[in-house]
């Protein structure tokens, strides 16, 4: 199958000049013809985004504005290219705002100047898909970082977070939300704050222990560390947004102070507030778990209560029906493994809770601690499923 990095889609509403086309440049370009702007949405939609899309301005039923417009929106990373015998600098002018046009040439046209406009259009289009990979794999590679840290440095509260996160997904699915990998990823760095947190209270804080006023207060203030650490990750400043305001009540109590309330809080916070109450409430949650949490209904969006209700209902309970429970050693554990036990030390200080399923930076660390301080074996763990 063709890649879309180098199709070229020519529209025009004269099946001559689409033929005079096709002869002079059908050998320098992988090029698809078609006729109207109707058609060139459908072949667009049957076959997949293109890189350069050629496009004649006066064609009857949608003009070439309208069609690069739409183009536009459907495939926002395709170069487009006007080519038209209106000279009226009001069309140029509207096919540069509405349509975001990369060249505008007048009829007649050159082979050789449309070739080099086409050139042109192709090295775009590779520039910003090769800048797009770059930074989407800088993101990926930042976000896998920064999990890794927090489950070796918090790993009851990188458990919490693995727990919230298939129910931010669900719950994001049933509200109709778009750019739900922020939220997935919100979900999975909500507690990364609590890294800058020092140890002796984050046990405190895990164990439910009294804090001091300070350490109250430095606890309170993880939400904005956290968003501190992600908001100069490029493509993150909406993430660090949504873990900045996750403990802000709908009514605006809570953390930060301020005017923010109701749906001004970011919907990702508001999501992620209840998910956390309620899975600290009860492992797995329960619609009586989720009823006790939802009595104070000052403190939740009605719309996520809601949401979660109906996601439950759909959330199956975990199949261990086909997963048997193996003892292994510490070298027999592998990335993905889930616990049954906890993870401790010989003379009992824990380092992995039951229900964890070891990261492969958990995995390492679990290794080299054992040579210096060796865990109790044997450690249970589920046996993978065999589907």
């Amino acid at each position: 199958m063709t890649t879309a990095t180098n199709r070229v889609l020519f529209v025009d509403d004269d099946a001559n000049i689409l033929s005079s086309f096709k002869r002079r440049l059908g050998r320098r370009f992988d090029m698809t013809t078609v006729l109207g702007g109707a058609e060139g949405l459908s072949e667009i939609e049957r076959n997949g985004p293109v890189a350069v899309v050629v496009s004649d301005q006066r064609m009857p039923k949608m003009d070439g504005v309208e069609f690069l417009r739409r183009v536009k929106n459907a495939s926002p990373d395709t170069v487009r290219i006007m080519l038209t015998g209106n000279t009226d600098v009001d069309t140029a002018i509207d096919a540069v705002n509405e349509g975001s046009v990369f060249r505008f040439y007048t009829k007649p046209c050159t082979p050789e100047d449309l070739a080099e406009g086409i050139d042109a259009g192709l090295r775009q289009f590779n520039l910003a898909n090769a800048e797009k990979e770059l930074l989407e794999r800088t993101l990926a590679g930042s976000v896998k970082v920064l999990v890794d840290v927090l489950s070796l440095v918090d790993h009851e509260a990188f458990q919490l977070a693995q727990r919230t996160r298939p129910w931010m997904g669900k719950v994001a699915k049933h509200l109709g939300l778009e750019q739900v990998w922020e939220l997935d990823v919100a979900a999975m760095l909500a507690p990364i704050g609590l890294i800058t947190v020092p140890e002796d209270v984050r046990q405190k804080l895990h164990r439910g222990e009294a804090l001091s006023p300070a350490e109250q207060e430095i606890c309170d203030r993880a939400p904005e560390a956290g968003r501190n650490l992600l908001r100069n990750i490029p493509r993150m400043q909406h993430i660090s947004e949504i873990i900045y305001y996750q403990n802000k009540s709908f009514d605006g109590s809570g953390f930060p102070d301020g005017w923010m309330a109701g749906e001004d809080i970011p919907v990702g916070a508001r999501i992620l507030h209840l998910l956390t109450d309620l899975h600290n409430a009860s492992d797995p949650p329960t619609p009586d778990a989720l009823a006790r949490v939802a009595q104070n209904s000052s403190k939740y969006d009605p719309q996520v209560i809601d949401a979660v209700r109906h996601t439950m209902s759909d959330m199956p309970a975990e199949d261990r029906t086909n997963n048997g429970v193996l003892k292994v050693s510490v070298d027999g554990l592998t990335a993905g493994t889930k616990l049954v036990s906890n993870v401790e030390t010989e003379d009992g200080v824990r380092v992995l809770v039951a229900g964890a399923e070891i990261t492969q930076a958990q995995l390492e660390h679990l290794q080299n601690m054992h040579q210096l301080r060796p865990l109790k074996e044997p450690i249970y763990v589920l046996q993978p499923r065999r589907d």
